[in-house]
């Protein structure tokens, strides 16, 4: 099999890897090929609107294991191919001397052993840097089950590494990844954490000493394969960000690729799933919401009507509305229709004067949205209103106005570019599924309480 079979068979199995991030890196060029910012490497969009980096490659699709949502599994009839180290070096170099990428992301099925994988990986990306010179961001999967050491030394060439844990609870594994244990999914993350901690305090005591995994760690959660319901997944996230310090999850629509009846029955990927907790995610890391805030036992799933920030604001009228120019900047994150970026612009500009809503919709506040919220000088907006039904009914047509289509610019990928319709929009086309396979394996787990605590008993290791 010559190179690019090789090549249009591992880029095609790498796709539904999403755990693909290019920020963070800080790597300097020391006179070889190359460079990594801290802005990220350039970035392209797939079909379904997802940002991947290149070049996204499997070393091998040649998997000893047989994990039953995965295409690459041992028992799937699909075409096998593994590259070389050297393979993968000259792809690299001669993809980024011809501009088609900035950036390497390499993972693999687990081949022969998890050791053997790693130690192919780290013999890779020890020779992108110290060979060819190569300066550039490099993401590697670190494998479960691998010898410790080769993790540690991988870490010390690559910008980000990343455990994909893939299915959110202990039935999940149980049923459809047998193979993978709790343990040995959790236990490298632990070990990448402990030494990123430990490279840093040596770094700001002796001044000096190359990083380890500069750009943090990251994982992946595949939404859909199992009956885990929303607050489950969400309640993992905040304790992987809690307890391991990742810097993202990633979430992964389940793309039912393969047939089993320990699989669900889905038409299409659960992508508006996907992105509510997607939503939700940026409402943990940078607006101080809990899963439990968001999600309770007794509403234990997104709303596929409203985003998980406005679904929180209806069910919380009683809280609103808040007079935003003496509102703590933590309640102000709370108001629909304000980011980050509006209420810092708001703390800032309220020192020097009072705020109208003019000012606000200056400063980037939507106020078809945070109108029904906020008072200004106690003043309410003219769309004002306290009964929830209006309310509602007002941020759901906010969200469904038709927006000006522009013209979706890119770089030149490997991959073709988001059509017109943009990502958000592809997103809306598909309706939440939700709902158990049918086969007597999952219905026992699936009429089970969904407390949200899987999985969370062995975080700490």
């Amino acid at each position: 099999m010559d190179l690019n079979e090789k090549l249009g068979i591992l880029a095609d199995a790498a796709k539904y890897d999403v755990s693909c991030s290019s920020s963070g890196g800080t790597r300097k060029n020391k006179n070889g090929v190359g460079d990594s910012h801290a802005c990220g490497i350039c970035h392209t969009w797939a079909d379904d609107g997802r940002c991947v980096s290149l070049l996204k490659i499997l070393l091998s699709n040649e998997c000893i294991y047989d994990c039953v949502y995965c295409i690459n599994r041992s028992s799937n009839d699909v075409p096998r191919a593994s590259f070389t180290a050297d393979e993968v070096i000259e792809l690299t170099m001669n993809f980024y001397r011809r501009n088609y990428i900035e950036g390497l992301f390499l993972s693999s099925a687990v081949l022969r052993n998890p050791s053997h994988t790693m130690e192919l990986m780290l013999e890779i990306v020890k020779k992108l840097r110290t060979e060819h010179g190569f300066f550039g961001y490099i993401h590697i999967k670190a494998i479960p089950g691998a010898d410790e050491r080769l993790i540690n030394e991988a870490g010390m060439y690559v910008d980000r590494m990343s455990v994909n844990i893939e299915l959110p609870s202990d039935k999940g594994l149980e049923v459809l990844a047998p193979q993978k244990p709790k343990k040995a999914l959790l236990k490298p993350m632990h070990q990448i954490n402990n030494r990123i901690i430990e490279n840093k305090e040596n770094k700001r005591l002796f001044k000096k000493g190359d990083s380890f995994v500069p750009a943090g760690q990251s994982t992946q959660l595949i939404v859909g394969a199992t009956p885990d319901k929303d607050l489950s997944i969400l309640k993992l996230s905040e304790a992987l960000y809690g307890n391991f310090n990742l810097k993202r999850v990633y979430y992964s629509a389940f793309v039912p690729t393969v047939t089993d009846p320990r699989l669900p029955a889905l038409i299409k990927p659960p992508l508006l799933r996907e992105h509510r907790l997607y939503q939700a995610d940026w409402l943990l890391r940078f607006y101080g919401f809990e899963a439990d805030e968001l999600l309770s036992k007794t509403n234990p799933n997104f709303n596929p009507e409203l985003d998980p920030k406005a679904d929180w604001a209806l069910r919380n009228l009683h809280l609103f509305p808040v007079e935003v120019n003496s509102a703590e900047y933590e309640m102000l994150l709370r108001v629909p229709g304000i980011g980050v970026k509006s209420a810092q612009r708001i703390i800032t500009a309220r020192r020097v004067g009072r705020l109208t809503f003019d000012n606000l919709k200056k400063m980037g506040v939507v106020l078809k949205r945070a109108g029904h919220f906020l008072t200004c000088q106690g003043r309410t907006f003219d769309s004002y209103s306290s009964n929830e039904a209006i309310v509602k009914e007002s941020l759901i047509s906010a969200k469904l106005q038709p927006k000006s289509k522009k013209p979706v610019l890119g770089q030149m990928s490997l991959f073709s570019l988001v059509n017109d319709s943009g990502a958000e929009e592809n997103m809306s086309e598909f309706l939440l599924t939700d709902s158990p396979s049918n086969n007597p394996q999952w219905l026992s787990y699936y009429n089970q309480p969904q407390d949200g605590r899987l999985l969370l008993s062995d975080i700490h290791l």
